[in-house]
């Protein structure tokens, strides 16, 4: 644990705000290892997901997995899979109700066992996703990031990454967009197996799955000037 403190504060000692340059385990490790995991992980755990879709289908109805635009690497444009865990219910003049009263009591468990997000492993099978990095957020955020900020499409987005385990929806945006930053300029072996292994602790004790003020985390709206 404290060793883990240490190698943090040192990363942010040496964080700047150079451009991205690949070593070599990203270069020639992190995409065969992210593949490999990703195929052996779809295939043992197909049992789950054809529960979790069976499941989603008689409680939340179709789409069993829906899809959704983010910005991968260098901002390009891919569609993301999860399992549904919201309803479609609108109001009267046909507008979609709020993600707090859409999301259902079946939808937050899959959210707290974090198994919605099984379906992005054919992402990263696809290549659109790493298993570690940046979580993929909105096309609408891409002109809200500063410059520092948008450096976080330097690298393949993940499906955990350093933000997720340093507080998960906990965090504000701007924590959250500094441990990203702080992860691509710091890719390496050892910090994203650091990075998963606490992501399974995390994932074990469900927690950081709220936001301090929200069931879901806040919509970035951009930076103060």
């Amino acid at each position: 644990m404290i060793m883990g403190v240490v190698a943090r504060e040192k990363r942010k000692i040496s964080s700047n705000i150079a451009p991205h340059k690949k070593g070599l385990y990203e270069k020639y490790i992190k995409r065969p290892q992210d593949l490999i995991l990703s195929s052996i992980a779809l295939v043992l755990l197909s049992p789950v997901i054809v529960i979790i879709a069976l499941s989603v289908k008689m409680k939340l109805g179709s789409p069993v997995i829906f899809s959704q635009e983010r910005p991968g690497l260098n901002g390009k444009i891919f569609k993301l899979y999860k399992f549904r865990t919201m309803t479609d219910e609108r109001d009267k003049d046909g507008n979609l109700l709020s993600d707090e009263d859409r999301l259902t009591d079946y939808g937050k468990k899959l959210r707290e066992l974090s198994v919605d997000e099984l379906p992005e492993l054919i992402n990263i099978v696809k290549g659109d996703m790493s298993i570690v990095g940046p979580r993929p957020l909105l096309p609408e955020y891409l002109p809200r990031y500063n410059e520092r900020q948008a450096r976080r499409h330097e690298v393949r987005p993940g499906l955990t990454g350093y933000a997720q385990v340093s507080g998960r929806n906990r965090l504000s945006w701007n924590e959250r967009f500094e441990d990203d930053v702080e992860y691509v300029d710091h890719v390496s072996f050892f910090f994203d197996w650091e990075i998963i292994l606490k992501t399974i602790a995390i994932v074990l004790k469900r927690e950081g799955i709220s936001s301090a003020t929200s069931t879901t985390m806040e919509s970035f709206m951009g930076n103060e000037e």
